[in-house]
């Protein structure tokens, strides 16, 4: 069977496009020639929401200073809402990574806003005379400031859920510091037995570190709130009359609750992909720390037997083909593996700012695709970390206690009440014997029992200085 077709033409010819679709001649050449990771750019909602946000703005900017027909401004506008209601997604079909610093994204954008407004003028696909893709939808824009402030616009939305996940994890380890506040353990340095400590503290840590990252990424983030929207081609603003920039500016942060901002120097901004590093660094952060957690977790939770077996994470899965009753930590594993990707990203990123030449950077697709899936999986990770794992901890309390009590490192919680000398024979003869260092305090009669007792309390020996139970 033949499929309807409906003739376009660009400067290379003619083309026949799909008569059903809404992209055109440009999005067809770009879907051939970019056959590259088979991942459109629908698959970021963020990036196709924000896209119809700027084309949305820069209509109603145009109409505002009467450059373009109020009856098309009205067919664009009411076409770009709909886009960012969710519909016509699937339109956006063009690869992610393509060449052309992201024309071909826009040149998307521009066709199926056109043909969806087309509709709703009464007219047909592709009837370009009432609504040019170029000519109206794209009207004062140049991709190099559409697309630059589409992605971070695009940025800003999934950072926020990012943040979202973070706090999420946050909570779930704040909430077995609590629960694990009274339960003693020993501490560690380069895996040797250091000094007391409560699992409490140890899961409060992990904790703090997300609230520290959550700062960072939030600080990070508002750098992506400045904009080069009326910059045109290279930061000139040429065809972009004036009062453009500002116009579309205020419109565009009214679409988007954001506390958008036109860059002081546009010509610098077209170029710059600063914030995007800045962006990606602090993805990394977030990563390395949440990957060095996971690896605690792993490491808590080795055995069961033949390990530390400190806590139990929960068993999601069976763990073997071939070994009967094992079970693997495989979330603590799926978000290490995460964090790998996200460090990898950002010397994608960092190379792909650093190539930019002249006055503007060609690659910041690979920057859109490479944070976009830092963000995202990171996201991902987050929320599966608390629900999977930590939520469902548990601590083997007397095998923890019993380490406390055997270690030698005990005695350095008893050195200023029993002397340097004394502690220091002490921690020779449990470390040649095997015997513990509290049963050896009390033979020696270097501590009455119920003040040993009172100095071994959770809340005196982790230092906290506040009753735990």
């Amino acid at each position: 069977m033949s499929t309807a077709t409906r003739s376009e033409h660009d400067l290379l010819g003619d083309r026949d496009v799909p008569a059903d679709a809404y992209w055109g001649v440009h999005t067809l050449r770009a879907a051939e020639n970019f056959p590259i990771t088979g991942t459109p750019v629908s698959t970021y909602p963020h990036l196709i929401d924000a896209l119809a946000a700027v084309k949305e703005a820069a209509a109603l900017a145009n109409e505002e200073l009467g450059l373009l027909e109020p009856r098309k401004a009205a067919a664009i506008v009411a076409a770009c809402r709909e886009i960012r209601g969710g519909k016509l997604h699937d339109q956006f079909v063009v690869d992610v990574i393509q060449g052309g610093a992201g024309t071909s994204t826009n040149m998307n954008a521009n066709e199926v806003i056109a043909n969806r407004a087309l509709e709703l003028m009464g007219r047909a696909k592709g009837e370009y005379s009432y609504l040019h893709p170029n000519e109206d939808v794209n009207l004062g824009q140049s991709t190099n400031d559409v697309y630059p402030t589409a992605v971070r616009i695009a940025t800003v939305y999934a950072v926020r859920g990012l943040l979202d996940a973070m706090a999420v994890l946050q909570d779930a380890f704040a909430r077995k510091s609590v629960e694990f506040r009274d339960v003693l353990k020993m501490g560690r340095t380069q895996l040797q037995d250091a000094v007391p400590m409560t699992l409490g503290q140890e899961f409060s840590a992990f904790a703090v570190m997300l609230g520290e990252d959550r700062c960072r990424l939030a600080e990070a983030v508002e750098l992506l709130h400045e904009i080069n929207l009326g910059a045109t081609a290279i930061g000139t603003g040429l065809n972009a009359p004036a009062g453009y920039a500002e116009a579309a500016r205020r419109h565009l942060a009214d679409i988007c609750g954001l506390r958008l901002v036109t860059a002081a120097d546009l010509v610098e901004a077209t170029q710059d992909c600063g914030a995007f590093v800045q962006m990606s660094g602090v993805l990394k952060r977030v990563a390395v720390k949440l990957s060095k957690t996971c690896n605690d977790l792993r490491l808590l939770s080795s055995g069961p037997r033949a390990g530390l077996g400190e806590i139990n994470l929960p068993p999601v899965q069976a763990g073997s083909s071939i070994m009967p009753g094992k079970v693997n930590p495989v979330i603590p594993e799926v978000v290490n593996q995460v964090a790998f990707e996200v460090i990898g990203n950002d010397v994608t990123i960092t190379m792909a700012a650093e190539a930019g030449q002249l006055q503007l950077n060609a690659f910041e697709p690979i920057i859109l695709h490479s944070l976009s899936k830092s963000v995202t999986h990171l996201r991902a990770a987050c929320l599966t970390l608390a629900e999977r794992c930590v939520a469902g901890v548990t601590a083997n309390t007397e095998r923890l206690r019993a380490t406390v009590e055997s270690s030698i490192g005990l005695v350095t919680a008893l050195n200023p009440h029993i002397g340097y000398t004394a502690a220091t024979d002490i921690a020779k003869e449990a470390l040649a014997s095997g015997r513990g260092v509290a049963e050896l305090v009390l033979e020696r009669g270097l501590l009455p029992a119920e003040r040993l007792a009172a100095l071994l309390r959770p809340e005196v020996i982790a230092g906290s200085g506040v009753p735990m139970a």
